[in-house]
């Protein structure tokens, strides 16, 4: 999978230009990690066209924050708890709010 062809629109570049994106703070639990999951998160997310960041946890849960178009940070939720998810995803935890533009694009750190 390859992420070169991210979609760019340059007035999501400016913080608080749509107000209508959202923030997405969640961490998921079960086997994900050393499954691949962060890269297949980024893909996800590179496909939704979202920013923001996926980390591996010391507990073995994985930190995911995004921001995007609420239609598309829902999607990502979904994707997070179907079968298409890497690992063994056992349940996710998130909270919504609204975004603050401090992401260029998403990354894993």
């Amino acid at each position: 999978m390859r992420f070169s062809g991210r979609r760019r629109d340059s007035s999501r570049d400016i913080p608080g230009h749509d107000s209508g994106d959202i923030r997405v703070s969640a961490r998921v639990f079960g086997v994900v990690q050393g499954v691949g999951f962060r890269f297949w998160t980024m893909g996800k997310a590179d496909e939704l066209a979202l920013k923001g960041v996926v980390r591996n946890l010391d507990d073995g849960s994985v930190s995911i924050e995004a921001e995007g178009p609420e239609q598309q940070v829902q999607k990502l939720l979904d994707w997070l708890r179907s079968e298409n998810a890497p690992g063994r995803v056992e349940r996710v935890e998130e909270s919504i709010s609204a975004a603050d533009g401090s992401f260029r694009d998403f990354r894993a750190r």
